[in-house]
This record gives C-alpha cells, sequence and structure tokens, in this order.
C-alpha cells in the first residue's frame, strides 16, 4: 500500500471521530445560540477557557504518540505495554491540575476584563464542565495509544456513537422536558459530563478484552513511578504541552478580550472560532495519521521511508487546506446565517470575520503539520519559543493594540477583525519558520540512521 493511501486512511478514519467530537461544539453553540444570545456569550467565553485547559493537558499525554509509534516499529511490543501504563501516571497529573484550574477561574475572567455580570454564568458553565476533564483525558490517552497503534477505527466508532448522544441529549437538558426541567447552558455541560464518562467507561473494556492490545500486555498491574520514564515524558511532553497552551490561548484569549465589546462581538466571534476548531480537525488528523507513519519508519530505522511520508502529508495538508479558504471565502454569508438564524447583526459581523477565518486556516494547517512532524524528531523545545514570540506577540499581542490602542497609522478598531486579521498574519510566519526549521531538522539526519 502507498504512503498517500496509509496516511489518508489513518487521516480519513481519525478525521471522522474528531468531527464527532468537535460535533459536540457545534451543537451547543447552536442550541445555545437558539436559547438565548447570552448563553451564546457565555459559552463563547466559557468554551475558551476550558479549551485552553484541556488542550494543553491533553497535549501532555498526545506527545507520546511518536514514542509509542517508534517503540510499535522497533518491535519493542512489551515496552509499549510498560510505557502506556507509566502514562497512567502522566494522565493523573494532569487531572488534578486541570481541575483546580477549572473550578477557580477567577484571575483568569477578571484579568481579561471579561464583565462581572458575565464572569458568575462563566463560573457555573466551568463547574460542571470540570467533571467532564478526567474522562475526557483518559479518553484520550487511549485514543492516543490507537493513533500510535495505527488502528484508530475504535476510536472513531465510539466518537460517532458519542454524538448521536450528545446532540438529543443537550437539546433535552437545556430546554426540558418530560418532567426534566430546562437546565438552559448548564444542559449542554451536563450532557458532554455524562458522554465523556460513558465513553472512558467502553474504552476500558475494549483495552481489557479487544486482541489488538494482546501483544503490548498492558492490563497488568501498574509498576511504581519510573524515573527515566516520567523524565523522557517530561522532556517531549511539556515543552509540547506548553507550546499547545501558547497556541490555543493565542487563539482562545481573543474570546475573552472581545467579550468587551458585546454581545454581538462575543456571539459573532463564537461562531468563526468555532468554524476555525472545526477547520482544524483536518490538519490536525493528518498529522496524528502522519506523525504515526513517520515515527513507525524512524524506529524501523528506515529513514528514506520516514522522509517520504514527511513530505506526503505535508502535501495533502496544504492542498486540502487551500481547497477548504476557498470554499469559506465564497460561502461566508451563507455559513454565518447557518449558526446566527435571523440575527441580522451577528450574522453580518460573523461572515467578515469568516474571511479571515479563510486565511487563518491555511496558515494554520501548514504550521499545525509541521508542529507534528518536528514532534516526530524530537524537537519540542524551539517551537515553544517560536509560538510565544509569535502567536503570543504578533497574533495576541498585536490584536489587543490594534483593537483597544492602535497601531500605527491605524486607530483602535473595537472590533473582532482586528484579532483575526493579526492572528491570521501571525501563523502564516509561523509556518514559515516551522517549514525551514523542520527541513533544516530532516537534512542533518546522519545516513548512518536510515
Amino acid at each position: 500500500m502507498s504512503e498517500l493511501r496509509v496516511i489518508a486512511r489513518h487521516a480519513g478514519t481519525v478525521l471522522v471521530g474528531q468531527l464527532a467530537t468537535m460535533a459536540f461544539g457545534v451543537a451547543d453553540t447552536a442550541i445555545a445560540g437558539r436559547y438565548a444570545p447570552q448563553a451564546l456569550a457565555t459559552l463563547s467565553v466559557g468554551s475558551a477557557v476550558f479549551i485552553s485547559i484541556f488542550v494543553g493537558l491533553q497535549a501532555l499525554v498526545q506527545a507520546q504518540l511518536p514514542v509509542w509509534a517508534e517503540l510499535r516499529g522497533a518491535g519493542r511490543h512489551a515496552e509499549v505495554g510498560r510505557s502506556v501504563r507509566q502514562a497512567g501516571y502522566l494522565c493523573a497529573i494532569a487531572m488534578v491540575a486541570g481541575l483546580a484550574a477549572l473550578l477557580h477561574p477567577d484571575p483568569l475572567l477578571r484579568w481579561a476584563d471579561v464583565p462581572p455580570e458575565l464572569q458568575q454564568q462563566v463560573k457555573a458553565y466551568l463547574g460542571v464542565l470540570a467533571l467532564a476533564l478526567p474522562p475526557a483525558l483518559l479518553f484520550r490517552a487511549w485514543s492516543t495509544l490507537n493513533q500510535a497503534l495505527g488502528r484508530p477505527t475504535l476510536v472513531t466508532w465510539l466518537q460517532i456513537g458519542s454524538l448521536a448522544l450528545k446532540v438529543p441529549l443537550s437539546i433535552w437538558l437545556t430546554f426540558g422536558g418530560l418532567g426534566v426541567p430546562a437546565l438552559g447552558l448548564a444542559g449542554c455541560a451536563w450532557a458532554t459530563v455524562i458522554v465523556y464518562w460513558l465513553l472512558v467507561v467502553l474504552a476500558a473494556g475494549l483495552l481489557r478484552t479487544h486482541p489488538l492490545y494482546t501483544p503490548y500486555a498492558i492490563w497488568r498491574r501498574i509498576e511504581p513511578p519510573h524515573g527515566p520514564t516520567l523524565r523522557a515524558f517530561a522532556r517531549l511532553g511539556i515543552p509540547t504541552a506548553l507550546a499547545v497552551i501558547v497556541e490555543v490561548t493565542s487563539f482562545t484569549l481573543m474570546a475573552l478580550f472581545i467579550a468587551r465589546q458585546g454581545t454581538v462581538a462575543a456571539a459573532s466571534h463564537q461562531i468563526a472560532s468555532n468554524l476555525a476548531a472545526v477547520l482544524y480537525m483536518m490538519p490536525l488528523s493528518l498529522g496524528l495519521a502522519t506523525s504515526a507513519r513517520v515515527s513507525w519508519w524512524l524506529g524501523a530505522r528506515d529513514e528514506r521511508g520516514a522522509r517520504a511520508a514527511l513530505r506526503t502529508g505535508l502535501k495533502l495538508a496544504v492542498l486540502l487546506a487551500g481547497g477548504s479558504a476557498l470554499l469559506i471565502a465564497l460561502s461566508h454569508q451563507g455559513i454565518a446565517r447557518l449558526y446566527a438564524g435571523d440575527n441580522p447583526q451577528v450574522v453580518a459581523l460573523a461572515g467578515t470575520l469568516l474571511l479571515w477565518v479563510a486565511l487563518y486556516h491555511l496558515a494554520d494547517a501548514t504550521q499545525g503539520m509541521c508542529f507534528f512532524l518536528l514532534r516526530s524528531y524530537g524537537v519540542a523545545a524551539r517551537p515553544l519559543l517560536v509560538y510565544c514570540v509569535l502567536l503570543w506577540g504578533v497574533g495576541l499581542g498585536g490584536g489587543y493594540l490594534l483593537a483597544y490602542r492602535g497601531l500605527g497609522p491605524w486607530p483602535a478598531l473595537q472590533a473582532p477583525g482586528a484579532f483575526w486579521s493579526a492572528a491570521a498574519l501571525a501563523l502564516a510566519l509561523t509556518a514559515a519558520v516551522f517549514m525551514a526549521l523542520l527541513s533544516r531538522v530532516v537534512r542533518l539526519r546522519r545516513p548512518a540512521t536510515a
């Protein structure tokens, strides 16, 4: 089977599952928008906080994908099992840190100047959603293992099934019925909690009984913490997690800064950010698939195969991102109406933001793929530095100046478009730097390791 078919099949399977999971957010956005505009604004801020915390913590676990794929490529199956068990300690640490942050978001909300009347609603929403963090992290660890083994199908089927449960459950709990009172936005959060706990129970059952995992003997009594293994996790996982936190917060903190512009701006930004997040599932899926394939070749000590997989995945990602960006640019107003219904102010503003989303996505897909591929080669610290300078400095910082202080010849715009334009520029610069860095890393690999 050609590299293109292997990567495309793996990525396509992952993409379906990722889109099913992302549809949680799409459904919640649509449900909240029809429940009340204030609920949509609360969801915009609350989901920004949750995503900022959760995505960074899951990156700590997901960073082990190339490690497990490389061990598998080298035929060291027993070591895969031991490494997965040691990752349980990693998940436990991440859970404690995440719960503390979600249950006490006051400093972040005050720092971002979120209006006081919105803060209480956001805290109530996060208080419920925090219960979904432990199962969500455990499920992410299991899905990462499946991707490293090149078998993501089980994960995808569970994710599709979870969506079929999540949507009607969210509608029921939000609007009430059949003896259940209307819970409003909290209903969406409770539906997420229920679904994720069910997912992790099913995943644990599969891990114990499915023959896919038999060669790795994963379901054994966990060993005491192993210092060298945990330090290796930290060397790759901590810079990766911090880099992802910088990347995600440069995106999600826009919602907190835009919230001060009012409900229309916050709701319009929620539509744009939700679509951008859905679009990112394509390069994310390709990044996971390509990274697993590249790491497998590296474990098998085939440098030429690793380079072929790298080029194939990167070209495919750029091609698909370009097509998606063109489609958004041509249909931005129609997409905005699908989200906002008959609210003309939100439709008009969101439609304008979606034009920036098209450019944002093209750059985001390119840099995201490079980030995954650099990790396959053990490069994690340098991307963190690039993200800090460009995404926080140029993107978020530049957007804030352009929106509220003015920047050079441009006066303060007081509009969410200021943040989206600066973010698109920052991602384009990041993509260029990552491409150059990846080219250098691959070129400097010694032929003796091939």
